[in-house]
């Protein structure tokens, strides 16, 4: 099942992302994120780690999540016309 949520890392970072739960063997990483934009200052969106890759899919270890929340409809939008 694929949603759409704000990504709350441990780390403090805001994304918003696709994001799928994927099996795997513990210790693996469990989150699927695709096309993971950094939420910044003003509800500005910029592509997650597009200074050092052109990948759009990342592979997480839920520990690394904090928790997942659903988008104001503002930023959800916003997010879905850059996804398109």
């Amino acid at each position: 099942r694929v949603m759409i949520k704000v990504v709350v890392l441990v780390s403090g970072v805001n994304l918003i992302s696709t994001i799928d739960e994927v099996g795997s063997e513990l210790g693996e990483p469990d989150c699927k994120l695709t096309k993971p934009f950094l939420i910044c200052e003003g509800n500005m969106l910029e592509p997650w780690l597009s200074d050092v890759t052109s990948a759009d899919t990342f592979m997480m270890s839920s520990d690394k999540i904090l928790t997942l929340t659903d988008p104001r409809p503002t930023i959800l939008e916003k997010y879905e016309t850059l996804i398109k």
